[in-house]
């Protein structure tokens, strides 16, 4: 998989709060220098952050699905849209919440945090273990 470019800093209007962090809605994403695929996702009317990593470059084997319904609440075709992650950074490492993805709209900054049923798609991924995300069959 060829790598995307990384993204220049974006508004971003999720479709629904965020769990946890309702009633915020509006975000600012920019992308942290060196280091390839994350980014800080600040709150525009709070000061609530949270650290997001393009799914991509850190678990090459994750491919949620993305239905027409997902797509539809973004209104994002196939190619318009970026897969990321919440990274959670701890004193025993950094995790990454694969159950929960958040599908960017790269073209309009609209986005969506899915929740996924499959439970083979672990909350707290340590990121550097072995790939973190479940084969694709």
């Amino acid at each position: 998989m060829t790598p995307l470019p990384p993204l220049a800093a974006l508004d971003v209007e999720f479709a629904r709060s965020l769990p946890g962090l309702s009633p915020l809605t509006s975000f600012r994403l920019d992308r942290i220098d060196g280091a390839e695929g994350l980014y800080a996702l600040r709150a525009v009317a709070d000061e609530v952050r949270l650290f997001v990593v393009e799914a991509a470059v850190v678990a090459s084997g994750y491919a949620p699905p993305v239905t027409a319904e997902m797509r539809d609440e973004i209104g994002a075709a196939s190619e318009d849209i970026r897969v990321f992650v919440v990274a959670n950074p701890t004193d025993e490492g950094v995790f990454l919440n694969l159950r929960a993805p958040v599908l960017l709209n790269v073209r309009t900054g609209a986005a969506s945090q899915v929740i996924l049923e499959d439970t083979s798609y672990p909350l707290r991924a340590l990121l550097g273990a072995e790939d973190p995300a479940p084969a694709v069959a």
